[in-house]
């Protein structure tokens, strides 16, 4: 699907099984619900100096429902992941959308005045500003760019660092299938392609996240085929001194969102679940929900 022929969706989104969903297939080609996602144990085991993560951080055992969206209005995909977390404390499932924005700038609670839209440049204006509750400061959405929101009931005790890795690992591995090497930045969250010769650092993929009643909200972006100068008016997630890319740039070829639906659908449902194990230096610090 060309993200510019995709239906914008202003209200609420469709139902389950409506036109947008997509049905995941085994190996027989039969169609199956829109589950992913297999039951661990929720565990985490540390060795002595690294965090190796191999069971799920879901308090729930039952698999996370996937909704595979077209580009839906940044203020409905908003008002329906707070349903969606209402219904998840009711005892309702794990749910992981994933779709596109018209584009939209998204102004996380840390976000400072300066780092706001400057001057327009091409393509940029009129580009409409939301504040939101998120973590974090301002980023770009648009055509082009895949979001996901996963809506998830988190097992006590709480660990948001080592949710936010797990989110960081899915899209690394996705990057890595693709052809384009990724990593972390310390003391700054998302996936980056290293810097090189000339070149510093850049983001690929953003992550923001909320806990509230153990149940997380917004999620993660990845920039597939978007267009990167709506980045030229803000302060990316206020970092001044790294660049933004897309797969496209880095692969010199286009990689469309439909490209990597399914591969991020499964390397989040895998992450979150402990089937892709992930490595990191831990902090002890557990945060509390609110």
């Amino acid at each position: 699907m060309n993200p510019s022929d995709a239906k914008h969706w202003q209200g609420h989104p469709p139902p389950l099984g409506g036109p947008r969903d997509e049905l995941w297939k085994d190996s027989q080609n039969r169609p199956k619900p829109a589950l992913r996602g297999t039951p661990h144990p929720a565990n985490t085991r540390y060795s002595s100096n690294v965090a190796r993560v191999t069971g799920s951080i879901r308090s729930s055992a039952a698999a996370i429902v996937v909704r595979q969206l077209g580009c839906v209005e940044y203020r409905a995909a908003w008002q329906w992941q707070r349903e969606l977390a209402d219904g998840r404390v009711a005892g309702g499932p794990d749910t992981l959308l994933l779709l596109e924005h018209p584009a939209v700038y998204t102004a996380g609670r840390r976000t400072e005045a300066h780092e706001r839209p400057r001057q327009p440049e091409r393509g940029t204006a009129g580009i409409d500003v939301v504040d939101t509750d998120r973590g974090g400061k301002i980023t770009w959405h648009g055509p082009g760019q895949l979001v996901g929101y996963p809506i998830i009931g988190l097992a006590e005790p709480l660990d948001v660092v080592n949710y936010v890795r797990r989110l960081e690992e899915a899209l690394i591995r996705v990057c890595a299938d693709v052809g384009v090497q990724t990593t972390r930045v310390d003391g700054r969250s998302g996936v980056w392609v290293p810097a090189e010769a000339g070149r510093p650092a850049r983001k690929i993929a953003a992550i923001g996240v909320r806990v509230s009643r153990a149940t997380t909200l917004h999620g993660f972006a990845l920039n597939c085929d978007c267009d990167l100068d709506a980045f030229t008016t803000i302060v990316p997630c206020g970092i001044s001194d790294a660049g933004v890319t897309s797969l496209s740039v880095e692969l010199g070829r286009q990689v469309s969102v439909d490209d990597v639906r399914t591969a991020v659908a499964d390397a989040v449902c895998d992450a979150l679940d402990g089937g892709l194990p992930l490595t990191w230096q831990p902090s002890p610090t557990r945060v509390a929900s609110t």
